[in-house]
């Protein structure tokens, strides 16, 4: 039933936007779910220790999604937090969500860059690039994400890290929300997409992780941020089944599979060179 709770989602995520209401993002369907709410079984991230990664927020300062800075003025992320660029505003530089604390960055989108072949129904290539209006300005608190080259891959048992921020609608308030982070060792796709898990549904633009035992897990980790192995970032959560299911990992998209549309889309415009 992947085409029925991702076009819900869609649907929600709109009426969300019209409400600014993003404390809980857990929309699911049996199970399935898209965009979640805290990092399960890992901890607080040392202060300004991930200095790529952005907060999506709304226009009135409400995080619903992660994602990487890759260049000045491009940011990486999952396609299915698109809600818009007139209803974004990117923050680098960010610790405690929601607080101020002087090492942000803020920035306006100019335009979104879905990826062409991202599926609604079933998840594939769900990764998308924002144009930034400014510059963000690199410094010790914001830096740029490592990627993979392309085609690169991951082997099964690679113990990687997948972080983001986290909150829960509390009353009437939110608590400030710090990010957290998680290690959690790659799956195979066989196991990923056998009968006992995802039956078939993981396409070769997906990355699976989790332990057997489940536990620690990306499933309510922010939708669009970083999964880094190796130091470079492989993954953006992208979707999964549950939180912390020892059946169902989280699963990523794999961005080694998109590296050279990424370079491609980022650089098109500063090419222009003749070719002799």
């Amino acid at each position: 039933m992947l085409r029925c709770w991702t076009l819900v989602l869609r649907v929600m995520v709109k009426d969300e936007i019209k409400n600014f209401f993003f404390s809980q993002w857990k929309l699911e369907d049996k199970g399935h779910v898209h965009m979640q709410g805290r990092i399960v079984g890992g901890h607080t991230a040392a202060p300004n220790s991930i200095k790529y990664i952005v907060s999506l927020q709304s226009t009135r300062g409400q995080h619903f999604c992660g994602g990487s800075l890759v260049h000045r003025y491009w940011v990486v992320t999952a396609a299915h937090c698109n809600i818009g660029a007139e209803h974004m505003m990117i923050v680098a530089g960010d610790y405690i969500v929601n607080t101020f604390e002087g090492t942000e960055q803020y920035a306006k989108p100019h335009r979104l860059v879905t990826h062409p072949l991202y599926n609604r129904s079933t998840n594939n290539a769900d990764i998308m690039l924002i144009k930034l209006r400014a510059p963000m300005v690199l410094n010790k608190y914001v830096s740029l994400a490592p990627l993979p080259r392309q085609g690169t891959g991951v082997v099964e048992g690679l113990v990687c890290r997948v972080s983001g921020w986290g909150y829960n609608s509390l009353g009437v308030g939110q608590a400030p929300f710090t990010l957290r982070t998680v290690t959690v060792p790659i799956v195979s796709t066989a196991r990923c997409n056998s009968s006992e898990s995802f039956n078939g549904n993981i396409t070769a633009n997906m990355i699976c992780a989790g332990y057997r035992t489940g536990g620690k897990d990306a499933c309510k980790g922010d939708s669009g941020g970083p999964l880094v192995c190796g130091g470079h970032v492989y993954g953006v959560v992208s979707w999964g089944n549950g939180c912390g299911d020892a059946k169902f990992p989280g699963v990523y998209t794999a961005v080694s599979k998109f590296r050279r549309w990424i370079d491609q889309t980022i650089y098109r415009s500063y090419q222009r060179c003749t070719k002799y």
